[in-house]
């Protein structure tokens, strides 16, 4: 028999930046829940780079989380498995608790995992148990102000040793893309 999982691992941190972070959002037209084109060819952009089949622009507000920017293999791009680990069940909406991202944005680092399943804080969590991630690197996007908006992610289906370089790379990533929210603003 298998003892209950500790509900602490299970729970988003503490968002104690959330108003402000809500306040950006509005400014810079981002807190409706819509996708936005240039961020799903920014994603497809991420995913072409480190050479993931799934990778996500993520605004964390005060409805939950939403991929703004989502990139997904299409039918022949992706083996049979992943497909149904993981593409029926990718929604663009997802509550605090799933995922990986909220840490990024309370912690306010990137967050790499080889194999999310060797950390014992994430390996119930419910992104991996229903979507099949075994791989996660997410860089913060943090704003003119210092206010952090959401995150620059990629997920993989298999366990993937991204080391140094793989940090280096999203955050450059997090980085051009910060730039190009920016822009909005101006």
């Amino acid at each position: 028999m298998t003892e209950p999982m500790d509900d602490r691992l299970l729970t988003a941190p503490v968002d104690t930046e959330l108003a402000q972070r809500m306040t950006r959002l509005r400014a810079l037209g981002l807190d409706g829940h819509q996708p936005v084109q240039e961020f799903d060819e920014f994603a497809a952009k991420v995913a072409q780079i480190t050479k993931t089949p799934y990778a996500m622009v993520n605004f964390v507000g005060d409805r939950g989380q939403y991929l703004s920017g989502l990139y997904t293999p299409t039918s022949s791009q992706t083996s049979a498995a992943l497909q149904a680990a993981v593409q029926p069940e990718l929604s663009r909406e997802w509550t605090p608790e799933y995922g990986f991202c909220p840490h990024v944005v309370v912690r306010r680092k990137a967050l790499v995992l080889d194999d999310v399943c060797d950390y014992p804080r994430f390996a119930g969590n419910p992104f991996v148990d229903q979507m099949g991630v075994r791989s996660y690197m997410g860089a913060p996007l943090i704003d003119r102000t210092g206010t952090t908006l959401g995150t620059v992610c990629v997920v993989d289906a298999e366990p993937r040793p991204w080391g140094r370089p793989g940090l280096s790379t999203i955050k450059t990533l997090a980085a051009e893309l910060m730039e190009l929210i920016n822009r909005r603003e101006q």
